[in-house]
């Protein structure tokens, strides 16, 4: 087990699952300007280790996570800030290249060769739906609730909301959403296919979600990671493309060891025995 402290996370990786805590509850977990540093960080060093094989990010206190913190939008070290002076050109580059980095924060969820489950409690508005909608799997409590929060605050979202859940969800509900700021209750974000799963309460969500993401650590990793990333270009390309992706993706990563031990443990009557990821290139391990 091994331990890491951030202004925004606690860190845990543990049985091969790694578990990242939004710890401001006081503050509802907005996302302050260490949130945008800290994330990609964290995300990245975790996916090149060997250590995990599948990520939780979960919250603690009444709500999983409130949305961009409004003071990042006037702080240099944040992604966007809307405070430059000088020419017009200038302030306006820099805005847009703020944006771009914003969007990489959740990028490297989408990006990540491990799986990512999304956890959420309360509110998960703005920012948060920007970057849930960038995880593999979403599981809620009934007091849960998502809105695209960004209209209500007079712009349009652009960390990845409008394009990741149409992806998800019907576009006709997502066009609803995103033009009203309405709230979508868990009932009906089950209900659309925006979470896998909703629970009575916190406690039973994290039993539940910590049993998948234990399912999903005892596979094969390199099996996860193609799959992962075979639907990921699938949802982009034609079918015609994602079958030929994955033959390639198979004509180089597929592991006749890993499933003669899949086969072999179904025999012997055993879990399988899969070796860990390699690290990759930079990464702790490496």
């Amino acid at each position: 087990m091994s331990e890491s402290e951030y202004t925004c996370f606690d860190v845990e990786v543990a049985d091969q699952v790694a578990h990242l805590v939004l710890k401001r509850p006081e503050k509802a977990n907005s996302m302050i300007v260490e949130f945008w540093q800290e994330l990609p960080h964290i995300i990245e060093d975790i996916s090149a280790s060997t250590d995990a094989r599948v990520i939780m990010l979960s919250a603690v206190g009444r709500h999983f996570c409130s949305g961009m913190d409004l003071s990042v939008f006037g702080t240099p070290e944040g992604p966007v800030n809307t405070a430059q002076a000088g020419h017009g050109s200038r302030r306006r580059a820099q805005f847009r290249t703020g944006v771009l980095r914003a969007q990489e924060t959740f990028n490297v969820l989408e990006n990540s060769r491990l799986p990512v489950i999304a956890a959420i409690q309360g509110a998960c508005v703005g920012g948060a739906v920007d970057m849930v909608t960038a995880c593999d799997l979403r599981y809620a409590t009934s007091d849960a609730f998502f809105s695209i929060q960004e209209i209500n605050i007079g712009m349009t979202a652009d960390v990845g909301t409008l394009q990741r859940m149409p992806k998800l969800i019907p576009e006709g509900v997502v066009r609803e959403l995103a033009y009203t700021g309405r709230r979508m209750g868990a009932d009906e974000a089950l209900d659309r296919g925006l979470v896998n799963a909703v629970y009575d309460d916190h406690a039973a969500m994290m039993d539940a979600v910590g049993e998948i993401a234990a399912q999903i650590a005892a596979k094969s990793p390199m099996a996860i990671w193609g799959t992962k990333q075979t639907m990921n270009y699938s949802r982009d390309h034609s079918v015609a493309d994602g079958l030929e992706y994955i033959a390639t993706w198979n004509a180089a990563m597929f592991d006749t060891d890993d499933m003669g031990e899949a086969f072999k443990a179904q025999l012997d009557k055993r879990d399988p025995d899969y070796p860990d990821h390699s690290p990759l290139s930079g990464g702790p391990g490496s």
